[in-house]
């Protein structure tokens, strides 16, 4: 009976290494969990090239609440060839990302096609490497950069490099000024929205936001009174 049970769990591994290639990698680009994808592409040199051909067929990549460092997401991200969509944004338990790791990031083939991106509440992370990560990343339509340190200095980087920007959340940028807001305003003529929640801003600076774009919406509602702009 025992030399049977072998033969059967043998027999299950064969069958498993006797899928075509292509419904491996789909198999794998339903894995949500990126520490399944790890250990994924450990059992055999087929199965990494099938999490290496999920991953260049994946449009979106999500680590917000995973515990990934600068260098795993790299090695991810890297292999996205066609990504849209990148979030690695931290939650409670989410990226450790820091200027080191936007440095990798921007070297990424994908980051010239991305539309939308997430830096929300990365705190390890400065205008040095989010200026790099934007000067490459001339795409993006939306993109998400509350909850950090970042200064006038990313927005002048923003509004020189993402001229198809129609969204932006600086909720909580504390650092950020009326400067860095006109920049973006006057360059990124497509910006239809901004999260000023929790910025150090005056309801004059707004006015003159509107002034320059009537139709941009400051988001939260409320925080400008009903004023008309002409």
């Amino acid at each position: 009976m025992k030399r049977k049970g072998v033969e059967e769990v043998d027999d299950q591994e064969r069958s498993i290494d006797r899928l075509p290639f292509d419904l491996l990698a789909h198999i794998f680009a339903l894995l949500t969990c990126f520490k399944d994808l790890a250990q994924t592409s450990c059992v055999s040199r087929k199965w990494r090239q099938g999490v290496k051909e999920s991953l260049a067929r994946r449009e979106r990549l999500s680590f917000s609440g995973w515990k990934v460092d600068d260098d795993s997401t790299t090695r991810l991200v890297l292999h996205a060839y066609s990504l849209k969509e990148l979030d690695i944004s931290r939650s409670n338990w989410g990226c450790q990302i820091t200027d080191r790791g936007l440095y990798q990031l921007s070297t990424a083939k994908c980051i010239s096609n991305l539309s939308s991106l997430s830096l929300w509440g990365t705190t390890g992370i400065t205008d040095t490497g989010v200026v790099q990560m934007i000067s490459r990343a001339n795409s993006l339509q939306h993109l998400n950069i509350g909850g950090t340190f970042i200064t006038d200095t990313s927005l002048f980087a923003i509004a020189g490099s993402c001229p198809h920007l129609k969204t932006i959340v600086l909720w909580g940028c504390r650092h950020v000024t009326e400067n860095g807001l006109l920049a973006l305003v006057n360059k990124c003529r497509k910006l239809e929205s901004i999260n000023a929640w929790g910025m150090r801003i005056t309801v004059d600076c707004f006015i003159g936001l509107l002034t320059i774009s009537p139709a941009l919406q400051i988001e939260p509602k409320g925080i400008l009174p009903n004023i008309a702009v002409f």
